[in-house]
């Protein structure tokens, strides 16, 4: 019979591309999961992983074992699913993967929230803004707090399951003694020296499209992913970023914020679970804990103009 673990193991070796990328994420060491998988071999009869440049691959068989692992595993989740439905409470764990942006306005509400309503639940948070939803549907979180900007493509894996929380727009942000409060024409940024995020990220990706819309290519100054490090230009007069609302704390001091007047710029933010027919208790508070602590955020006042 085979065995279930070693068919995860095979999952994330597939997913992380090298034994020991998985070993990693699975804190476990190369050798005992090249042991395991040596028995998921012996147990089967035929190679499931092939050497590919400095990665490993799946061999044909390996594939085809993937497919059914894939479908056994989501079963076993299925299963507990419908039990912790029965049983009808939250549990006692959870693992959260979110966006460093949503920490202040969102993330740390919603764990107050779950600590006074569930005392018993400890969730576990990652903040990262790499992979969540691939982290989701290798099993290793529980609930993603992710984004999507508009105008990008969908890439939402199979087998998740989104809500969405809120539209959160990026907002022009100056130094509190330049410029005035009304709406900025995108256009108008063309000859500001700018605070961006790399073009790689999916928000440097967005505010590089929004600008092409908007019918130029922006010439940025300073190149960083790192929100309080573009805050922090801003202030300093240095620059002009572009940054998502619930990204800005209300209690920043010396900063101006206002709003695109044309071609918006906008994610949405949304909490991610992976699928199943019965709705995991411990996954539903936590999401709901996220809707109210977003819908609260979105109603907070933004900082004033620091003169």
């Amino acid at each position: 019979m085979l065995d279930v673990r070693r068919l995860y193991m095979l999952k994330t070796v597939a997913a992380r591309g090298s034994i020991t990328a998985a070993a990693q994420s699975l804190a476990l060491t190369a050798g005992a999961v090249s042991q395991q998988l040596t028995a998921l071999r012996s147990d089967v009869g035929v190679d499931l992983l092939r050497p590919d440049g400095r990665t490993v691959a799946l061999t044909e068989a390996g594939r085809v074992l993937l497919e059914h692992a894939d479908r056994i595993l989501a079963a076993m989740e299925e299963a507990e699913s419908a039990i912790a439905a029965v049983k009808g409470t939250v549990g006692a764990t959870a693992t959260l993967a979110a966006l460093p942006s949503t920490v202040t306005r969102i993330v740390a509400p919603a764990l107050t929230t779950l600590g006074s309503c569930h005392p018993q639940l400890a969730v576990t948070c990652l903040i990262t803004d790499q992979a969540q939803l691939r982290e989701l549907a290798l099993g290793t979180v529980d609930v993603v707090l992710g984004q999507r900007y508009h105008h990008l493509p969908d890439t939402t894996p199979r087998g998740i399951d989104i809500s969405p929380l809120l539209d959160d727009p990026l907002l022009v942000v100056t130094a509190a003694d330049q410029g005035d409060d009304r709406p900025v024409i995108l256009q108008e940024l063309a000859g500001h020296d700018l605070a961006v995020p790399p073009p790689t990220t999916d928000c440097g990706q967005a505010i590089l499209q929004g600008c092409h819309r908007a019918g130029f290519t922006p010439t940025p100054r300073y190149i960083t992913a790192d929100i309080a490090a573009q805050l922090t230009l801003a202030r300093a007069g240095l620059a002009t970023a572009l940054v998502p609302r619930t990204a800005i704390d209300p209690t920043t001091p010396g900063i101006r914020t206002t709003p695109l007047a044309d071609h918006p710029i906008q994610r949405l933010l949304f909490a991610a679970t992976r699928h199943t027919e019965n709705a995991n208790p411990t996954n539903t508070a936590v999401v709901a804990a996220l809707r109210a602590a977003a819908q609260e955020g979105q109603t907070a006042c933004l900082p004033p103009a620091q003169e």
